[in-house]
């Protein structure tokens, strides 16, 4: 007797195309439906040539923004019933829908008199949403992410994406890399305040549009451009790549290994008292009012403001110490466990902590990093977080106790050297940086240059990551 708690096994060839078109009403391949399927050849990409997408606010009239609303609630709704049509497959009948599938359901669903109103979408737009969909199963089966969940109206982030199908670029040619961009469905071109030119001779491969919690409306164009990478960076001898290892701390944000120190902001501390004003004005409010709804913006702007002041420091920062360094040592952080809530009497302090940690935004830091380091040629090393940086004399290299949080300035038992905490980690970060760097080199062909990421383990090996 077949065990009760077995699995189903996954139904597939005719009938599951059977349960798709009569079980679940996603029509039959109609289109090329006799002609044999050619596999799709990917387009070859000029070396050195990387994708980049440049950012721009605009402002739309008051018919642009009422179309663009209708755009962001069908893409959600499109997201929504997309997944609920591949949940019910599969729990119901075990059968697997994917990309192609959706897509003609989503034909059916703009067809259906009662969801007619998709057609006032542009289908390319839709579309877009359903590969969202499709990437979010694609990295849910490989483990690098959750199974996916509903979007929600006031939860989720308002965009849509036009593939070069769902818009129309004109190029100024008395200004070049700007232009009049005009959307699908929509008759004028947008009002974008070119804050900077895009790439010369080129053409945008998608856009982006967006709207946040405070209102505001952006353009994220997406280019293919030649990146040129910086001239290598060596010290004075000539013989090493200039090093730099960088301990991330919440005393200074980022402590160097020569002593200089980037000050924590702390923007969330300077505008706790009008933060907590606004969001004592916006609980006084009744929900669904139109004073709830100005009073939400006004609180949304203020975040925006603190998002934006702390993106703009940390990328002038970034783009600095990629400019001015060869190599980048930084130490591997477990931010989301740093966060995780205390239980017990420390609560409150451990929530004071977790405050400031969000407000440092280590993991953008790291972010910036990684591309900036990939674009311009420069190697960015991740230490193991469990390598002693701290309590380790960066001059005789003992290993002493471990340190309270309050102890800034230590001397070592060995060698008596008094040291700067956060300026020893950093000196340390930057020869383990450096080790594993010759130890990636050593290890590659003669010619070929390091991988602009280099991820250290904490076994003998250090297999370079791109």
């Amino acid at each position: 007797m077949a065990d009760s708690t077995e699995r189903p096994v996954r139904v597939t060839g005719s009938e599951a195309e059977r349960v798709k078109r009569e079980l679940l009403g996603i029509a039959d391949r109609r289109k090329h439906h006799d002609r044999a399927a050619i596999p799709l050849k990917r387009r070859a990409r000029t070396p050195g040539v990387q994708q980049r997408a440049y950012r721009f606010r605009f402002y739309p009239s008051q018919q642009q923004a009422e179309q663009l609303d209708k755009t962001f609630g069908a893409c959600r709704w499109v997201y929504n019933e997309a997944l609920e049509l591949r949940t019910n497959a599969w729990e119901t009948y075990r059968v697997s829908v994917g990309f192609a599938e959706t897509c003609r359901s989503l034909t059916g669903w703009r067809q259906a008199e009662a969801t007619s109103w998709l057609q006032e979408v542009s289908a390319t737009v839709l579309q877009q949403s359903l590969r969202q969909l499709d990437g979010a199963y694609t990295r849910f089966f490989q483990g690098a992410a959750k199974y996916p969940t509903r979007k929600k109206k006031r939860r989720s982030r308002d965009a849509a994406t036009y593939t070069r199908a769902g818009f129309r670029w004109l190029e100024d040619p008395e200004q070049p890399g700007t232009g009049l961009v005009s959307l699908a469905k929509q008759t004028e071109p947008l009002n974008v305040r070119w804050s900077r030119a895009l790439p010369p001779d080129t053409a945008p491969v998608k856009l982006t549009v967006s709207r946040d919690r405070a209102g505001r409306f952006f353009l994220s164009v997406l280019v293919e451009e030649l990146i040129g990478q910086l001239p290598p960076v060596f010290l004075p001898s000539g013989n090493e790549p200039k090093a730099v290892g960088l301990d991330l701390g919440l005393v200074s944000l980022v402590t160097l290994d020569d002593g200089t120190k980037l000050d924590h902001p702390r923007l969330l501390k300077k505008y706790e008292d009008e933060l907590a004003r606004l969001q004592r004005q916006l609980h006084r409010k009744r929900k669904g009012s139109r004073n709830r709804e100005k009073a939400r913006l006004r609180t949304a702007r203020l975040y925006a403001l603190i998002g934006d002041v702390r993106r703009d420091m940390l990328d002038q920062f970034t783009t600095r110490l990629v400019r001015e360094n060869q190599v980048l040592v930084v130490e591997d952080l477990a931010v989301a466990n740093l966060l995780r809530p205390a239980v017990g009497d420390g609560r409150r302090r451990k929530a004071g902590l977790s405050r400031s940690i969000i407000d440092a935004s280590w993991g953008e830091l790291l972010r910036q990093l990684r591309y900036k380091s990939a674009w311009y040629g420069r190697t960015l090393v991740i230490v193991d977080r469990f390598f002693p940086s701290t309590r380790r004399c960066s001059a005789c290299h003992a290993k002493g106790a471990r340190l309270a949080m309050s102890v800034r300035v230590w001397t070592c038992a060995e060698c008596g050297v008094a040291h700067d905490r956060d300026v020893n980690a950093a000196v340390n970060l930057r020869d383990e940086g450096l080790r594993l760097y010759w130890l990636v080199s050593a290890a590659l062909p003669p010619g070929k240059k390091p991988p602009p990421v280099i991820e250290g383990s904490r076994s003998a090996e250090c297999l370079p990551t791109a």
